[in-house]
This record gives C-alpha cells, structure tokens and sequence, in this order.
C-alpha cells in the first residue's frame, strides 16, 4: 500500500468540457487525471468525478484539502493543521 502524494501547488491546465476523473490519491501517471492508481496501491480513496460546464483553464488542486474540489482555492498556501 502505498500512502497518497500531495503537491504544493495546483496543476493548471486547459480544460474541455465534459465529465472528468480527478486524481485524488497524487500516484497517477496521467495527472491530474485518475488512472487507476488509487485501487492498484490500495490508498482507499477514489476519484473526484464532475461535470465540467464549459472548457477554459482550471487549476486543478494538488493538495487535496480546498473545500471546493478538484479545483484549487489556496489551501496550499496554508500548513495542513
């Protein structure tokens, strides 16, 4: 089992619309997208599945912490309490 990887800073990409599977566990080969990693390494997370309006650039949290995920709201920029 391998425990989940953090960023320190968000991954800003150009998005496209459409459902998408976020990365939540940091161990993928294809972020910030999920490819499995997850259930492979046995981390008991799973994805962060939403419905993306409307392309554009998005910052994709890293951290894992924001309080709106998967986008990035500054949690980075402050210690994990």
């Amino acid at each position: 089992m391998q425990a989940p990887k953090h960023g320190a800073a968000p991954l800003v990409i150009e998005e496209t619309a459409g459902r998408k599977a976020y990365c939540q566990c940091g161990l993928s080969a294809n972020l910030p997208y999920c490819d499995g990693s997850h259930a492979r390494e046995g981390t008991g997370l799973a994805p962060k599945v939403v419905d993306v309006p409307s392309p554009g650039r998005k910052a994709v949290c890293q951290c894992h912490r924001s309080a709106s995920l998967p986008w990035c709201d500054g949690t980075h920029k402050t210690p994990p309490s």
